[in-house]
């Protein structure tokens, strides 16, 4: 079993691509109170890639290096006709053979983008 790993899914999104954007670019620091105090003990790094409409966040700190050596996810975000797609891509390495894939880490990411989508399009 490989100990290196990638996870994918996508998140389709209502409201407009650059107001989405935004608020993963410019108002991080709110989502904690968007997504209703979900979090997870992680501290990371950001990288944000303003041409291309994605946001990466390596795991610097936190439990999940109690299973993986590294995490990192990265959020793009494109134009559908509908509105948005958020695509997340997760790289990680497991500590050992033992440790699952990191999907409660992904649904967790998924989870929080659903939240940011709900608070963009609620009236």
């Amino acid at each position: 079993m490989a100990l290196v790993g990638k996870q994918e899914a996508d998140v389709e999104i209502k409201a407009p691509a650059g107001k989405f954007f935004n608020i993963l670019r410019s108002e991080i620091h709110h989502i904690p109170n968007i997504s209703h105090g979900k979090t997870e003990t992680i501290k990371d790094k950001v990288e944000i890639d303003d041409e291309n409409k994605s946001v990466t966040f390596s795991a610097i700190e936190g439990d999940l290096f109690k299973s993986y050596k590294s995490y990192k996810a990265t959020v793009k975000i494109t134009t559908t006709a509908e509105g948005a797609l958020a695509k997340v891509t997760v790289d990680y390495e497991k500590q050992n053979e033992d440790v699952p894939a990191p999907d409660k880490y992904l649904d967790f990411v998924l989870n929080i983008l659903k939240d940011v989508d709900a608070h963009i399009i609620k009236p």
